[in-house]
């Protein structure tokens, strides 16, 4: 293990009320610490970085001014919290970070009353924050309630929408906009520092307030006239006039690393009397202090563990390619050939691996931002004229676009192509992040072809049958990592008999249709169960929709026990095939059938397998359901054991 940096002032932390009576200097000196621990802690546990590095200053500043936690503080997106977890009274376990059991690598409200919303999706903090403060003022309860939204946060409509809303309430609401990539505006400097902080203090706010009120005297077009002059002119200076066009108080920009900027203007803010809401602009650096994180931005963004000093992330041994990169590959060598194809993505190029697709055909590529609903329309719109669209989102982020998927896609019956990445159970970021449910929300739409890759060269097959597919949308889920390299990948992918599966193992007694990457779990499963006499077909249904009947029907007729296997949620492919076999009153003779998916529970962060063993997926748990159907319950418990 590395060796942990001195920290000595944070050692006398141990929840925010401690560092209250820090002067600035001690302040200044804390954050250098915090930052140290945050590196130190994340170089054993991997995370997110640089989100983290670049909050330092702000998350110090933020605990030192206010009252956590009866003042409420959310951070938007939650990666952005370890040093904020540090900070509240989880130090002693930071570095079981994103581990079993563990911390997680998100604000989670059931973890400690220092997070009190749950952010891992992005953009929610100023609804919930307005949210708050409502309820606050409704209760009588007065508190600061606080969002820090920024590291792309910004981009998606539901900001602005809630900013709309929160302007026109005049919440008592503090909007910190962490802008870490020079979005908006200049760097600051001295005169910009000096401006914030006038602005933001109780004299200039009592003497707007008074010209507000004197301007309330006179005919009411000259009230109009004084009120934007006095808007315009803020404006002009500090650039914040889309802010003050929503019906926030704009402070800002300031130097989100500069303690002598920060402390005054949120020292003003709480001393101010004056109803919100506000948004404060800070200008910050992501991956702020640590030399290798300030250079490569996107490496840092997440890592995995890494040596302090170098900077050197730990290299998993070469393995089997993994889905994103085929993904990509396949999609090039599509794009290749048909002009037509075009590739959209929200905000996550490397994860989705498109910034290869990019590099290859930098005009055909698309980073809408964290937009998912504009994505899914804007390739809808693409649609429209012919071309080819592939809509690469992360499957527990597609939920987002879920409204357009139905009414701008489906309804409309355009040949969107969505490729669903992060499909199943996803390790270290947990729940949140799961693709637990688009084989349901996407199964129940008329029209759709869904299918769902076994392996990495499946899904090269299944990215060119999607390239082929005219008459309506599709879709692809695929796991996160690697694949299993069973066989060499194509150079390109070949198109599949849309609604056809595969048999891979000929078998009597039972029979397995597996549904994604469960496949070779349901191989060992027929190993296993080989090994008690019993004979086991094993078919890769490929397709959801348009369900291979003819093929659920032959498994059905010809064993005596059919499981269905999938990574999704209930009433997803299993419901399909239950609904066609009850149709086709398959199960009225004795059939028994059982259908195996994610329980009906939350998992947590761990291990992928050990996930997989919480949700009764892996081999074991196939043979012994196999069993129990069979009545072998005493065989059963000791297949599962």
């Amino acid at each position: 293990m590395q060796d942990r940096p001195a920290t000595p002032l944070l050692d006398r932390v141990r929840v925010p009320a401690d560092m209250r009576n820090f002067s600035s200097e001690q302040l200044r000196q804390l954050a250098d610490e915090l930052r140290a621990e945050t590196i130190s802690t994340v170089s054993v546990t991997g995370g997110h970085l640089g989100s983290s590095l670049g909050v330092v200053e702000l998350t110090v500043a933020i605990h030192a001014v206010f009252d956590t936690p009866h003042d409420r503080l959310i951070w938007d997106v939650g990666h952005q919290c370890y040093p904020h977890k540090i900070l509240t009274g989880r130090r002693d376990r930071i570095r079981t970070l994103r581990q079993g059991g563990g911390l997680s690598g998100f604000t989670k409200r059931s973890e400690s009353e220092y997070d009190p919303f749950g952010a891992a999706h992005s953009s929610t903090s100023i609804s919930a924050g307005l949210g708050m403060s409502v309820a606050s003022a409704l209760q009588e309860k007065p508190r600061n309630v606080i969002a820090v939204i920024g590291d792309g946060s910004m981009s998606a409509g539901m900001a602005y929408e809630a900013m709309n809303n929160a302007g026109a309430e005049k919440a008592n609401l503090i909007v910190i906009l962490n802008d870490n990539d020079m979005s908006i505006a200049p760097p600051v400097g001295a005169m910009s520092a000096y401006l914030s902080r006038t602005i933001s203090s109780r004299p200039f706010l009592s003497v707007r307030d008074f010209v507000a009120k004197m301007a309330k005297n006179f005919p009411g077009p000259i009230e109009r006239v004084a009120k934007r002059a006095d808007e315009y002119a803020r404006g002009l200076l500090t650039g914040g006039t889309l802010f003050e066009e929503m019906g926030f108080y704009y402070v800002g920009p300031v130097d989100g690393h500069n303690m002598d900027h920060l402390l005054p203007v949120l020292r003003n803010l709480r001393d101010t009397g004056h109803k919100g809401p506000f948004l404060v602009h800070a200008v910050t650096q992501k991956g702020k202090g640590y030399a290798p994180a300030e250079t490569s931005g996107d490496k840092y963004h997440g890592v995995q563990k890494f040596d302090v000093i170098t900077g050197e992330q730990q290299k998993a041994p070469p393995g089997p390619p993994v889905y994103q990169k085929v993904f990509a590959q396949a999609l090039i060598a599509e794009a290749e050939a048909d002009e037509r194809i075009v590739a959209v993505n929200a905000a996550m190029p490397s994860g989705t691996s498109l910034d290869m697709f990019a590099k290859r055909f930098p005009e055909r590529c698309f980073d809408v931002g964290i937009a998912e609903q504009h994505a899914v329309t804007f390739a809808a719109g693409m649609a429209t004229e012919g071309l080819k669209p592939f809509c690469a989102i992360y499957s527990t982020f597609l939920q987002r676009g879920y409204d357009q998927v139905v009414h701008d896609v489906a309804l409309q019956n355009l040949p969107v192509r969505f490729a669903m990445d992060r499909a199943g159970l996803v390790g270290a970021d947990g729940a949140t992040h799961a693709g637990s449910f688009d084989i349901a929300y996407l199964g129940c739409l008329p029209g759709f072809t869904l299918m769902a890759a076994s392996c990495e060269v499946e899904l090269a097959h299944m990215i060119a049958t999607m390239a082929q597919i005219d008459d309506g949308p599709s879709g692809v889920r695929y796991p996160r990592g690697e694949g299993f390299a069973l066989q060499p990948l194509p150079a390109r992918g070949t198109p599949l008999p849309i609604g056809k599966g595969r048999v891979v193992r000929e078998g009597s007694k039972i029979a397995i249709l597996s549904y994604g990457a469960r496949l070779q779990e349901c191989l060992k499963a027929a190993d296993e169960l080989a090994t008690y006499g019993l004979s086991c077909t094993v078919a890769d249904a490929r397709f959801a929709k348009p369900l291979d009947t003819a093929l659920v029907e032959q498994l059905a007729k010809h064993h005596e026990v059919l499981i269905t296997i999938e990574e999704g949620s209930l009433n997803g492919f299993g419901g399909l095939v239950m609904h066609h076999l009850a149709l086709k009153g398959l199960l009225d003779h004795g059939l028994k059938f059982r259908p195996m998916t994610l329980p009906d529970i939350w998992i947590d962060h761990e291990s992928p397998k050990k996930q997989y063993d919480i949700a009764g997926l892996n081999a074991p748990h196939i043979t012994a359901m196999a069993l129990s159907a069979l009545g072998k319950e005493a065989l059963a418990v000791s297949a599962s054991a």
